[in-house]
């Protein structure tokens, strides 16, 4: 029985020992590795920091400003998850490219338009694939298992070499961005920057559309139009200032049919800094 017992006792030090020793062990590689990448911010950057060298590598042709030196900019200047966004596949083995458009400035300098995602402090970094497409576009409805992601239409202006940026407007949605297209309001004959987003949740897709107002330089004015299976919202020109204005469409459904009923205009109003109508008290913030 004695020996039964020391066998017993030894055995349970062995165990206790080897818990103990992979405990420590786990312990120090989370602080050689710092963590997987959805929570440490030293992991995030050395990731990122590591593909974007591969892409220098891979690279035939480098211009100042490219997309690989933005992708490094905002490693280096922006807080851990944030990401530079990328456009949905239009396939799925089409090559992933960055939502950025460049625009020819004065002089030497050109103007860069880019959507940045940035992370939600307190909760795990977002990653880019679950922000992008139809899927993503439900993470609304929950976002935090994922990480609540802070969409941005940012303004940069590259010179020499350098980038500066000139305004930052955020846009209200969390996830399923799709493109972003550079357009012209012929009313006004006014530039303004369509960013895209899937909205499975009205069966449809959301625009968000960023008008300059009073020049490129200057924060840009924000608009929602949006297209659903009952969702409809249109651009127009209602009081012929320089706001742009739309329609609000309303919908008549039953078992047999979903068609428009009416159309409410809504007009931009200065001294508000909302969305009015004439048609009753309803007002909009974009």
């Amino acid at each position: 029985m004695r020996i039964i017992g020391t066998v017993l006792i030894i055995a349970l030090a062995v165990i206790l020992a080897l818990f103990i020793f992979g405990v420590f062990s786990y312990s120090c590689e989370e602080s050689v590795s710092g963590g997987d990448p959805e929570v440490s911010a030293g992991k995030d950057k050395n990731l990122r920091s590591y593909n974007i060298e591969r892409e220098k590598e891979l690279a035939d042709n480098r211009t100042p400003c490219d997309t690989i030196a933005l992708q490094e900019y905002v490693v280096d200047y922006y807080p851990a998850g944030t990401y530079l966004v990328e456009f949905d596949r239009t396939y799925t083995f089409n090559v992933p490219k960055a939502a950025v458009i460049y625009h020819n400035a004065k002089g030497n300098a050109r103007y860069v338009f880019a959507v940045i995602a940035k992370s939600k402090e307190g909760e795990r970094f977002v990653e880019r694939k679950n922000v992008i497409g139809y899927e993503s576009s439900f993470i609304n409805l929950d976002s935090t298992k994922l990480g609540t992601a802070f969409f941005f239409l940012t303004l940069f202006k590259c010179d020499g070499g350098n980038f500066d940026v000139l305004w930052e407007s955020e846009v209200p949605i969390h996830g399923g961005f799709n493109s972003m297209r550079l357009k012209r309001w012929k009313s006004k004959n006014m530039q303004y920057v369509e960013l895209n987003f899937e909205a499975g949740i009205i069966s449809g897709h959301r625009n968000y559309n960023y008008f300059f107002v009073d020049g490129i330089e200057e924060p840009p004015h924000l608009m929602e139009t949006y297209l659903g299976l009952a969702h409809k919202r249109t651009l127009a020109n209602v009081n012929d200032d320089k706001f742009p204005d739309y329609l609000e469409y309303r919908f008549i459904e039953d078992s047999l049919r979903i068609a428009p009923l009416d159309s409410i205009p809504f007009y931009w109003s200065e001294q508000r800094q909302l969305y009015v109508t004439n048609r009753g008290r309803w007002t909009r913030k974009y």
